[in-house]
Parts: C-alpha cells; sequence; structure tokens
C-alpha cells in the first residue's frame, strides 16, 4: 500500500501541492502536518510510520518534507528497511525499492544537507558583516532613554497620571515593554505615597 505524508512548515504555507501529488502518485491514505521539518515532535509522520506495515511505501512529495538533518532523514530511512517498508520521493524520482533509487536517496540527502549548511554559512556571514558595520539585527528597542526618563516622572507625576496604563498609553507601548523596565518595586520607589 502507497501511505503518503505531506508537511508543511508554517501556518500560512498550504500543502494543497503536496496532497494532489499523492494522491496522483496512487496513495491510499494521506497523512499531513504543518509543522517545522527541524521539530521532533512529529505527530502525523510518526501516525504515518506506526500504521505501515511490511511492503507498505511511504510517498513524499520531496526529501525535504520528511527531515531537516541528513542524520535524521538517514535514520528514518534506515527504520523503513529494517521494517521492509520503502520510501518513494516523487520530485526527485527516489524510489528506495531499487539499489539505484538507494543510491540516488543517500546522494540527494547529502546534497540537501550541503545546501541547508550554505545556507546558514552564508546567513552567519551576512550577519557579521551588518555587525562590522555597525548594524544590529533584531527588533529596534522601544524604550528610548527619553522615553525611559519620561515614563519616571509621569510615575511622580500621580496627579495627571493615577494608572500605569495611562503612562503606558501616553507612550505608545506595550505594557510587557513597560513592566520589563518598570518592575512592580522600581514604580513603588517612583510614585509618592
Amino acid at each position: 500500500m502507497l501511505i503518503g505524508y505531506a508537511r508543511v512548515s508554517t501556518l500560512d504555507q498550504n500543502p494543497e501541492l503536496q496532497i494532489d501529488a499523492l494522491n496522483e502518485a496512487g496513495c491510499k491514505k494521506i497523512f499531513t502536518e504543518k509543522v517545522s521539518g527541524a521539530s521532533k515532535d512529529r505527530k502525523q509522520l510518526q501516525q504515518a510510520l506506526d500504521f505501515m506495515r511490511k511492503g507498505d511505501t511511504l510517498v513524499i512529495w520531496k526529501l525535504s518534507r520528511l527531515a531537516r538533518s541528513l542524520t535524521q532523514i538517514i535514520n528514518t530511512v534506515k527504520n523503513l528497511e529494517e521494517r521492509q517498508i520503502g520510501l518513494k520521493v516523487l520530485t526527485q524520482n527516489i524510489d528506495t525499492a531499487t539499489p539505484e533509487g538507494r543510491l540516488f536517496f543517500h546522494m540527494n540527502a547529502a546534497f540537501d544537507q550541503f545546501q541547508r549548511e550554505i545556507i546558514v554559512e552564508n546567513t552567519r556571514a551576512g550577519l557579521k558583516s551588518a555587525r562590522k558595520n555597525g548594524r544590529i539585527g533584531g527588533r529596534p528597542n522601544l524604550m528610548t532613554d527619553e522615553k525611559i526618563r519620561t515614563a519616571q516622572a509621569m510615575l511622580k507625576d500621580t496627579e495627571n497620571y493615577l494608572f500605569v496604563s495611562d503612562i503606558i498609553k501616553a507612550l505608545g507601548i506595550g505594557r510587557t515593554t513597560f513592566y520589563r523596565h518598570f518592575t512592580p518595586e522600581k514604580i513603588e520607589q517612583l510614585r509618592p505615597q
């Protein structure tokens, strides 16, 4: 029996393309999930593996849908081979039921891993270059020194700013951001009794 597995990484992605391809390939049952490939907790993949019996074939659209690391992919395929279950990868024309398919699988898995490592390496180099040129990644800090001084003055002015929520609204920041800079103890120190 052909068992399909489709996975997308984020909630806004749609697995329909994969599901259509799996249906066209003749899958009798398809397991689908929306979770990162790096996540070890892939319930639908585990259910698909548990469902399969000797002689079945796991069908996936692309090798990267199975796992994100070479080790993960190889371990999964080794587990399938031990259970005498095949693996078909539609877009890469891999079928581990044949010696050529097994060779091609290992070559493709190695290239996928290499590609991911190059992306990570390039990202790190880009971040290093940006830091060297004075750019730091991440969100800009909402609580500038000026806003902190203004917030301190507002906390002391209980006549115009009776409630902390009034200060938060006036500064145009979130509650979490405010309390990150002003703990209840600090607020108590600034507020006149």
